[in-house]
């Protein structure tokens, strides 16, 4: 868990760091061509980072029942993403809804279904101990 922690603080860090200096650099003299497309990915790299340290969790995690909650946990965020991302791409297609996600890409809606997995978990593990 510490290393896992140690992992994460690192990948949000970078990540702070280059959304706001790559909006500042956007911001005052946008790049053009390839430079625009490098330099607009470099925020994603941490992210990826993030979902790279999940799952190391999950091969380091010795513990079944941890291991077990986890991987029901990242199971949730996945189904909870492409359910989302599904129905919005539905939207999208029949111009429902405008192009683009407002920033509340895949990314996004894979966190919060982390994080609801999490409740799930919790509310779980408390209905088993009150079943002993």
């Amino acid at each position: 868990m510490k290393r896992y922690t140690k992992r994460l603080a690192v990948c949000l860090a970078f990540y702070i760091v280059l959304i706001f200096g790559v909006g500042y650099i956007f911001r005052i003299d946008p790049p053009l061509g390839a430079a625009a497309w490098v330099l607009a990915s470099l925020p994603a790299l941490p992210i990826l980072g993030v979902f790279w340290t999940i799952f190391r969790l999950l091969a380091e995690e010795s513990d079944e029942y941890m291991r077990h909650t986890l991987i029901r946990q990242v199971l949730f965020a996945t189904s909870f993403c492409l359910c989302i991302m599904t129905v919005w791409e539905f939207l999208q297609n029949y111009d429902v809804v405008s192009p683009g996600t407002g920033g509340f890409g895949t990314a996004f809606f894979w966190f919060v279904g982390l994080g609801l997995g999490a409740i799930g978990n919790s509310l779980v593990a408390r209905r088993e101990a009150l079943e002993e």
